[in-house]
């Protein structure tokens, strides 16, 4: 009986470690118009979103009204560390990018594009 629910147990746990997403945690932005930000991404369903966690300017933390915004949203993971088809808000100019990202450890490749024009950005895991 008590291997029966060790292995209970066990299944349990690998379930829940194959339901976690390697993106998930947070992220720091590049700077951006003189701020940059922790963004906390997660699950939203089968996608991952984000939203914004904490900003910050060359002194420190500062208040900001995008503070709990969301920021990344509809992203569906590619596999592969590959994430497409969702949309990222950029602060500075109030546009919304069609976006991609590329996962590499703890690198997240960031890239929108409005029409013809694109943006990219990297930002490091943070935890």
């Amino acid at each position: 009986m008590k291997h029966l629910i060790a292995a209970a147990c066990v299944a349990v746990a690998s379930a829940g470690m194959a339901l976690a997403d390697p993106v998930v945690g947070t992220w720091k932005t590049q700077v951006d118009d003189g701020a940059y930000a922790h963004v906390a991404m997660s699950k939203c369903g089968a996608k991952i979103c984000g939203k914004i966690a904490k900003a910050f300017d060359a002194n420190g933390p500062i208040a900001s009204e995008n503070v709990g915004k969301q920021l990344v949203w509809d992203m569906e993971p590619q596999g592969n560390g590959s994430y497409a088809s969702g949309k990222i808000w950029q602060p500075s100019t109030g546009k919304v990018f069609k976006s991609k990202m590329s996962l590499s450890g703890n690198t997240l490749n960031v890239s929108g594009c409005v029409g013809p024009f694109c943006k990219k950005q990297t930002w490091s895991r943070v935890n």
